[in-house]
């Protein structure tokens, strides 16, 4: 579909002719010849002189150019423009941030498969995050993982091939081997900053209790509810160990409190991958919807049609000056 982008430059067309209508016309005093004897010849020829006037006439062609070539200028400035079909795009307004526990108590071979097998808890934890990552499709997600300290592995992002490919290269102990919940929050709090989304979500996964943080996780969780973070925590591990390798519950449920979300306590796979549905219910993702129509600028095709137009006719008009200069001496030249 073709359409103008500003139709109401059209009303420019008639300008010409207004102009020519109620401007006065025109006027250069020329040079002239004095003539001897002008009043006796204009007496003897019975008229009376008076001041005179010189219409220069013009080709009809250049006439006809200078209205098409007027015409082609006022659509160019109307911008005609080539609508296509409208395209809608689905944008996640939810920003989602994993924080993942990989101190030295995650090398515990206690995690239970569906098959029944017992395989380390950061393997187990990792292929269901995996799953996980892949159906946030249009969320932005961001991965952070700590143990003695926290580092953020990728912003936030829409490319959750990269979020799975580094998960996939991270190893117990790599941050540490002690746990820092508290820096943890800290840091997901301050990756947060870079967003403009509202719905902001923490999903925090640890098996141990906080140990090497400069500030106590409740205290962080106090500052995410005030960021607008919610916080949903993830229990693994044995609750009843003793040291670092207990999972500190009361803390995960304090923490989750202060901010609005919840907590949950996952000892297998199946039971985790039922948290992350869980969450997903408590948390539906929010999407913006745009649309849109792609437009193709075609201005440059009537502005090209006058520059043509008017180059053609004024190269005709020279060449036909010329002939009919070349006539004329030809004329004057004696037989």
């Amino acid at each position: 579909m073709i359409s103008l982008a500003a139709p109401w430059l059209l009303l420019l067309l008639p300008l010409p002719l207004l102009v020519w209508r109620l401007a006065p016309p025109h006027r250069e005093r020329e040079s002239a010849l004095r003539f001897p004897f002008f009043r006796r010849t204009a007496a003897a020829a019975g008229a009376a002189p008076r001041a005179g006037a010189l219409v220069l006439s013009r080709p009809k062609l250049s006439g006809i150019s200078a209205v098409l070539c007027w015409g082609l200028l006022v659509l160019a400035l109307a911008r005609p423009e080539r609508v296509g079909a409208p395209i809608t795009i689905e944008n996640a307004a939810r920003d989602v941030v994993m924080a993942i526990d990989i101190s030295g108590s995650m090398d515990a071979r206690d995690f239970a498969t569906p098959e029944g097998e017992r395989i380390q808890r950061l393997s187990g934890v990792r292929e269901v995050v995996r799953a996980f990552v892949s159906g946030r499709e249009g969320d932005r997600m961001a991965l952070i993982v700590f143990g003695t300290s926290a580092y953020l592995q990728a912003p936030l992002t829409d490319d959750l091939e990269t979020i799975i490919a580094l998960l996939d290269r991270t190893e117990v102990g790599m941050a540490g081997p002690h746990t820092a919940l508290g820096d943890a929050i800290g840091l997901s709090i301050r990756t947060f900053e870079t967003s403009e989304i509202d719905q902001r979500l923490l999903i925090l996964l640890s098996d141990g209790s906080d140990t090497a943080s400069r500030m106590s996780p409740v205290n962080a969780a106090e500052i995410a509810a005030d960021r607008g973070v919610e916080i949903y925590t993830i229990g693994v591990g044995d609750p009843d160990a003793t040291g670092e390798n207990r999972v500190d519950l009361t803390t995960l449920k304090e923490v989750a409190q202060r901010t609005g979300g919840q907590y949950f306590f996952a000892e297998d796979a199946a039971s985790l991958e039922a948290v992350y549905d869980r969450i997903d219910e408590l948390a539906p993702r929010e999407t913006e919807t745009l649309s849109f129509r792609p437009r193709q600028p075609l201005a440059w095709i009537p502005m090209g049609l006058a520059a043509l137009l008017g180059g053609l006719t004024v190269l005709y008009l020279q060449l036909r000056s010329r002939r009919r200069h070349r006539a004329a001496r030809l004329s004057e030249e004696p037989a």
